[in-house]
């Protein structure tokens, strides 16, 4: 597996993932009805952000944004998010991604990484961070609304460098 910068071309194949993960409501804040352009949008991060995927053979398996959490006086501070394609789970796509983009955060001078909405079910994605060496920093009980487990807690979680 090669994680290599976006390319406009891998929208085709990153697309369908993105569609995937937004339409199953398990994990991402996003509005389900979000088209292919406005997923677009989202997503892939302007520099001096950075979007990337992670590719076997000619196949996405998965994709990350990353760029400052938050403008100004918490610019010091990066975020990213992963997605990574349902049959490609389970083989360390998404921990390969995380650690791809703390490196490029810690590269590029950040104090820290944040998310600042894991859902408190998304176990898989929790147990990564952790890993990883994140912390849970805050719960906001009940703020994402699972489709099968209803109301959970969204998670904000921290690691500093």
């Amino acid at each position: 597996m090669l994680i290599r910068e976006f390319v406009d071309q891998d929208w085709a194949q990153v697309w369908p993932i993105f569609a995937e993960v937004i339409r199953a409501q398990e994990t991402f804040t996003y509005d389900p009805a979000m088209t292919a352009e406005q997923s677009y949008d989202m997503w892939v991060e302007p520099p001096p952000g950075r979007t990337v995927v992670a590719v076997d053979g000619g196949r996405v398996l998965g994709t990350a944004k990353m760029g400052t959490n938050r403008p100004g006086p918490g610019a010091h501070v990066s975020t990213a998010s992963f997605m990574v394609a349902a049959d490609a789970r389970g083989r360390g796509v998404g921990t390969a991604l995380c650690r791809d983009a703390l490196a490029w955060a810690r590269a590029r001078g950040y104090a820290g990484m944040q998310f600042n909405a894991v859902a408190q079910s998304n176990r898989s994605a929790v147990d990564i961070y952790r890993r990883e060496g994140f912390e849970v920093v805050g719960t906001v009980p009940g703020a994402f609304r699972h489709p099968t487990l209803g109301r959970v807690g969204l998670h904000v979680m921290y690691l500093e460098f």
